[in-house]
């Protein structure tokens, strides 16, 4: 019987971390996508289209970056975790009512909600 339920703990734990460096992977590369300057890198153009200036793209990119971080490491993840989902729910926001182009906000928002999943999956453990 400790046998299962030591199994079990460790899977979870295992799981966790799998989930973690997956999220933090993925923000990494999203976040490092964004520094390119290029005059016709799509991030720049974007972020013309959102007409804040290009001081927001650096930003969210190191934003993303910095989520990407302290979701690696068990103490800060619930951290990191509302940073980049609010980081996500903003970028809905943008590509709803700034860019005017809804269902680009699909893929942002299905991210918000997955890691706002995580965050109460979490916070059950």
């Amino acid at each position: 019987m400790f046998e299962e339920s030591m199994s079990g703990h460790v899977r979870d734990q295992i799981g966790d971390w799998v989930l973690r460096a997956g999220i933090a992977l993925a923000f990494l590369l999203f976040g490092c996508d964004k520094f390119p300057s290029g005059p016709g890198a799509q991030w720049v153009r974007f972020f013309d289209q959102v007409g804040v200036g290009q001081w927001f793209r650096y930003f969210t990119g190191i934003v993303e970056v910095a989520g990407a971080a302290l979701v690696l490491f068990p103490t800060t993840t619930r951290i990191g975790i509302a940073i980049l989902t609010a980081t996500m729910a903003v970028a809905s926001v943008v590509h709803i009512f700034v860019i005017r182009q809804p269902a680009n906000a699909i893929i942002t928002g299905v991210l918000c909600l997955g890691l706002m999943a995580f965050w109460w999956r979490m916070r059950k453990s």
